[in-house]
């Protein structure tokens, strides 16, 4: 299957409309849909229907397959770039929302003292995100944190080949009203709550308790923002419970089972220069 006809109908399929993804991949109308014929006569099968425009089961089934090839494509081209790239001492930095703890902030400043001319952008996503835009050459470098056993690594997604080295863990904190009647407590086990109600939220999903638990932590809302000021001010309304760092908000110890919060610092292969630099001094 041709690349281009494959991120053709990928953004068909996004938009839910040919004149849209003409517009957003710089095409003519008659161009896009010239491009998905080409493809379904490729492979025998309709892929999206007309009216309205939406895909097709096989279509459906193609679209599992084709979003991962598209990026493990785009993380080769970037891979390759990279051998032959010249240094740069502008970078971007991306991170989840709690990744750049205060320690790797100041090792982050440590390694603009030492480099003076380097420049570094920082922005925040999700971990999957993160991940992409490291494997894809958007961000040099990135931060990614989550929930895991001591010592594991965060599960990252498949994106391509990426080095993901362990920089920190810290215990984790329930975090729940004052007024709530577990608030005095010295120690919780995730067992006491699987029947609370939850904040599904990036910083703390909710399916990775049912991963350790099994059933239960009935979601209360979702939260698909990155603030953590916001969740910590649904919490203190009483709407649902999430697990945070202990360095970063007041809550009971969590007891059983043992769990971290886990930060990496992620990059793809790197020539000797300002972004290996970072990751050295990050890492430190």
């Amino acid at each position: 299957m041709d690349p281009h006809l494959l991120r053709t109908f990928v953004t068909v399929a996004r938009l839910g409309s040919f004149s849209a993804a003409a517009e957003e991949l710089g095409y003519t109308q008659s161009a896009i849909s010239q491009q998905v014929a080409a493809l379904e006569a490729d492979l025998g099968l309709p892929l999206l229907g007309r009216r309205p425009v939406a895909p097709t089961e096989a279509g459906e089934r193609l679209l599992e397959h084709a979003e991962p090839l598209l990026l493990r494509i785009s993380a080769a081209r970037a891979d390759v770039r990279r051998t032959a790239a010249t240094p740069a001492h502008r970078l971007t930095l991306a991170t989840t929302p709690l990744a750049l703890t205060a320690r790797l902030a100041v090792r982050l400043a440590r390694a603009l003292e030492e480099q003076p001319r380097l420049r570094v952008s920082v922005g925040t996503a999700g971990l999957p995100d993160v991940a992409t835009r490291v494997a894809a050459g958007e961000a040099e470098v990135g931060l990614a944190d989550g929930v895991t056993a001591p010592s594991d690594p965060l599960r990252l997604p498949e994106v391509g080949p990426l080095v993901a080295i362990g920089v920190a863990e810290e215990d984790l904190v329930v975090a729940l009203p004052a007024d709530h009647p577990l608030a005095g407590r010295s120690g919780l086990r995730l067992h006491d709550l699987v029947d609370a109600g939850w904040l599904q939220t990036a910083l703390c999903p909710v399916e990775r308790l049912r991963d350790l638990m099994g059933e239960g932590f009935r979601v209360t809302m979702d939260y698909s923002g990155q603030d953590v000021q916001t969740v910590l001010n649904l919490v203190a309304a009483g709407i649902g419970l999430t697990l945070l760092p202990a360095s970063l908000a007041p809550g009971v110890p969590l007891v059983a089972p043992r769990l971290v919060h886990r930060v990496e610092v992620l990059h793809a292969t790197l020539p000797p220069g300002p972004a290996s630099q970072l990751v050295t001094a990050l890492t430190a």
